[in-house]
């Protein structure tokens, strides 16, 4: 039955990623870690990421710009890196886990609903000087290494970066193609896939795409300032519900 939750869980956070362009993973990871475990949760989400990744860049290739690109990796991998040693020495203590996503999760809402309450901006997250933004970026790689979810942070940097929003998704959506693949490869390593989570990977793609289609249709039809809304007030009941488990 967890499985099957698991996927209504996937089914869900993807449709506001389809509609606000950010968050899924996020989303999706707390209720995930409590339903399935990190062992399952980590590299599921991952897989799909990646997917969603080479979508976007399949379609945007030409909007790509390379040198951020190349800023991004440059400065996420190491970060990663990091994050992936701190996961496994943590992997005995899930409560910890739990406690630590709880914290970023809750993190990330209230920065988003006071954007969009107090300053009536459009929640998504920004930063205001250089030495936030390389920060954000190197927690991003960390968060990333650790949980797959480090697209809020990313996106903080990458806010102040770009005026052209079909540049902005192209090069966001290229990044997980490359950060994601990367993280895929040292799972694998790792031996950290195994038959029962490729089916379980295979089980969730089609929801994936559904959710995507899903979100597509809807952001055309629906504010995207009330998805944001709701998509923080997840955020904080997942972070919550994390310190509960």
């Amino acid at each position: 039955m967890n499985e099957f939750w698991f996927y209504v869980v996937i089914l869900f956070s993807h449709i506001i990623q389809g509609i606000t362009g950010f968050a899924g993973t996020l989303l999706a990871m707390p209720f995930s870690l409590m339903l399935v475990g990190p062992a399952v949760a980590v590299p599921v989400l991952n897989g799909l990421g990646l997917f969603s990744g080479v979508y976007v860049y399949l379609g945007n290739s030409k909007d790509v710009v390379r040198k951020e690109l190349l800023t991004v990796l440059e400065v996420m991998i190491p970060g990663m890196i990091l994050g992936v040693w701190l996961r496994m020495k943590l992997t005995a203590n899930e409560r910890l886990l739990f406690i630590i996503l709880g914290v970023i999760a809750l993190l990330i809402a209230a920065r988003g609903l006071y954007d969009l309450v107090i300053r009536r901006g459009n929640g998504m997250p920004s930063s205001r000087s250089a030495a936030v933004r390389w920060t954000m970026l190197i927690l991003a790689g960390i968060v990333h290494g650790m949980f797959v979810c480090g697209g809020p942070l990313l996106i903080g940097y990458l806010t102040d970066r770009f005026d052209d929003k079909a540049q902005f998704r192209a090069t966001l959506g290229t990044s997980w193609m490359f950060l994601n693949g990367l993280l895929l490869i040292v799972q694998i390593i790792a031996g950290d896939w195994n038959r029962s989570l490729l089916v379980t990977m295979l089980i969730a793609l089609p929801v994936l795409l559904a959710a995507m289609f899903i979100g597509g249709r809807l952001y055309k039809r629906m504010s995207q300032r009330l998805f944001m809304f709701i998509t923080y007030i997840l955020l904080v009941i997942s972070g919550i519900s994390l310190f509960l488990k």
